[in-house]
């Protein structure tokens, strides 16, 4: 039976529009529609919401009074990660994208734009120079449907249909993978060893039916792999692609993935100069070689030179326009939509003050305060590391010998204004150190664990 309740402001709530809807769609109910939506998604019964507001003064003193719950990062030492990171935004990226031309341009065409195709092409162009890759899209939703669109991209290439999982991956991405390419994808999932790929495992489940091997390095628990080129070797040797998913932050300091055989590189640009917003601006990055195999598989916009009909003069641009969904329609191979453009002049002009010396500086002081992070919180008794790979900005602890859990540790360091990290598990907790969190604030997240452990 149909909810019968109208709600004036919320369309298609007339039961006899209900009905047409389900009968046009073949469904017998609004549940069978939404069968596909986990349970766990749901929400069962009524929403907690207050009684109707008379005056427009009350609401906002009562939305003011749930944000005001919010408490920010610069509030407390924020050992936070898993996917938003804390690290410094330069004054001027603010600056730049509050300008109007930025700030409110949704999409922007040559005879209207103000500078904005040009602000893309610039941060493609350095995003294309740190990753050593030819062509970078201009910014999709977020890295998890960068993600996804690189994998279904393997896809296409290769005509295959099966993708090898070899990196711990934050399950946050993983789920939006999967709902992405489930339909035409099968996912293998090959258990890591010691935080790495465990390369004997991943030999034995590459095949001639794989379109991609999927890596994650840093990964979700901020492992940095060391045996790159060993597994583009093997999978190019079975004709599969390799997908790499990175955060460009960390090239500045590391071989960029391209170097050691990556086939498609993709992640988020979250951390090049956005703010964590209490969930960040987020935007996904992809990129290829100068290859229109791969080129002409991108379905998200790519911003270059192109000449004008004025002799010797050039503006910027769209490029290949005709294999995206802008122009294909119902015929594109992807639906990509509007892209996160802001986000990428922000990481432009980050990446513009920063420089290749910058860059280089940000990640050796990311690596060497890690390092330090590591070593100090795995001598407190009880307390250990959940691997002993090489890592960058983030590591697990496991705190199992220490009689605490890992939520019971975030309770206590709160009260403290300590965030000390994410609970990934009943004893382990996810620690994250970026360059705002200096070594005195590390002694202050150890002085503080170890004195609550030590209570009884």
């Amino acid at each position: 039976m149909q909810n019968s309740t109208v709600h004036p402001y919320i369309p298609n709530t007339v039961p006899s529009v209900i009905e047409e809807m389900l009968a046009v769609t073949g469904a017998s109910s609004i549940e069978e529609f939404y069968e596909d939506i986990p349970q766990s998604l749901r929400v069962k019964g009524l929403l907690n919401l207050p009684e109707p507001f008379l005056a427009e003064a009350e609401l906002e003193e009562h939305v003011t009074g749930l944000l005001n719950k919010n408490r920010s990062t610069r509030e407390v030492i924020s050992f936070l990660g898993a996917g938003v990171y804390n690290h410094y935004v330069p004054s001027v990226v603010d600056e730049v994208i509050n300008r109007s031309e930025f700030l409110t341009a949704y999409a922007g065409e040559p005879y209207e734009d103000h500078g904005r195709f040009q602000a893309l092409f610039e941060y493609t162009s350095m995003m294309g120079e740190m990753l050593n890759m030819d062509v970078v899209n201009v910014p999709t939703y977020d890295g998890m449907q960068a993600t996804a669109t690189a994998l279904a991209m393997a896809g296409r290439i290769t005509g295959r249909s099966k993708i090898v999982v070899a990196s711990d991956v934050n399950p946050d991405l993983l789920s939006k993978v999967t709902d992405y390419v489930r339909s035409h994808t099968e996912l293998v999932f090959v258990p890591t060893a010691n935080g790495l790929v465990d390369t004997a495992a991943l030999a034995a489940a590459v095949d001639s039916e794989t379109s991609a091997v999927w890596i994650q390095t840093p990964s979700f628990h901020g492992v940095l792999e060391t045996s790159g080129r060993a597994i583009a070797d093997l999978a190019h040797e079975f004709g599969a692609l390799l997908v790499v998913g990175t955060d460009p932050i960390a090239c500045g300091s590391l071989t960029p993935p391209a170097d050691w055989g990556a086939d498609i590189v993709c992640g988020d640009i979250q951390s090049l100069g956005i703010h964590q917003w209490f969930g960040g601006g987020r935007g996904g990055f992809i990129a290829v070689h100068d290859d229109p195999k791969f080129v002409m598989e991108m379905p998200s916009r790519l911003f270059g030179l192109a000449s004008t009909s004025v002799e010797g003069e050039y503006g910027f641009g769209d490029v290949a326009w005709d294999r995206t969904s802008f122009a294909l329609r119902e015929e594109g191979k992807e639906w990509v939509g509007t892209a996160a453009a802001l986000w990428g002049i922000a990481a432009g002009v980050y990446l513009a003050s920063m420089g290749p010396t910058g860059m280089s500086d940000l990640g050796n002081t990311v690596l060497a305060r890690t390092a330090y992070a590591q070593q100090q919180l795995a001598a407190i008794d009880g307390v250990a590391l959940g691997d002993s790979a090489a890592h960058f900005r983030e590591f697990v602890l496991d705190l199992s010998a220490s009689g605490k859990t890992a939520a019971e540790v975030v309770t206590a360091l709160r009260a403290r204004d300590i965030e000390p990290g994410v609970v990934i598990g009943e004893n382990n907790l996810l620690v994250c150190v970026t360059e705002r969190i200096t070594t005195a604030h590390i002694d202050t997240l150890v002085s503080a664990l170890t004195d609550f452990l030590k209570e009884k």
